[in-house]
């Protein structure tokens, strides 16, 4: 009877790999991977069948920390106005922090490792309305989800072309204070409703 794999074992080879392709890129080659492990090319392909199920595996891994790491990003935050949210999720984002998620996947949109993950540029898209609608929704206007993430989107493409990180600062920063005045007035930055004016309210500013 030959040996079974061992889920820790491979959850363990995963983020060794998750980690390598985030730093240097997906690799054509299991070579590299095997050498970021500590193991072999036998011994990944024991674990993940082949070299696309590994690869897509390793895309996979490294998306759930993308969506980790960003969705907490644009969670509202009670008593911080959302454009502000949006703002420091900008920086973080288009920072050091968030640069390997996007050379990954701005990469994944446009190359032909689209056959990993043929429906990767809707996904791409998809999962980060539902966040959107939630922290827009503190501000009255869950419906501005898609033209947010379309700004967002075409400003890190932007941002990957020209690499001008003080200009596309600038027009995301220009649009936060247009979205300001798109809100619904009434509303706080937790998403409940403002308080009217009053003895009590004037002594708390």
């Amino acid at each position: 009877m030959g040996r079974r794999p061992e889920p820790h074992i491979k959850d363990r080879l995963l983020d060794a790999c998750a980690d390598h392709a985030l730093a240097h890129g997906l690799p054509d080659r299991l070579e590299p991977l095997a050498t970021a492990t500590g193991t072999s090319a036998r011994m990944l392909i024991y674990h993940f069948g082949t070299r696309d199920a590994l690869l897509r595996a390793v895309l996979e891994r490294a998306r759930q920390r993308q969506l980790d790491a960003f969705g907490d990003l644009l969670r509202v935050r009670p008593g911080e106005p959302y454009p502000a949210t949006l703002d420091r999720a900008w920086s973080a984002i288009t920072g050091p922090g968030g640069q390997p998620y996007l050379r990954m996947f701005g990469r994944l949109r446009e190359s032909a490792e689209q056959r990993l993950w043929p429906d990767f540029r809707r996904t791409a898209t998809t999962d980060w309305l539902g966040p959107l609608e939630e922290g827009l929704r503190s501000i009255g206007r869950p419906d501005l989800a898609t033209l947010v993430l379309a700004v967002i989107r075409g400003l890190i493409m932007d941002l990957d072309a020209t690499g001008d990180t003080d200009r596309a600062d600038r027009a995301f920063r220009h649009f936060l204070a247009a979205l300001e005045h798109l809100s619904v007035p009434g509303e706080q930055g937790d998403g409940r409703p403002a308080r009217p004016a009053g003895p009590d309210t004037a002594a708390e500013a």
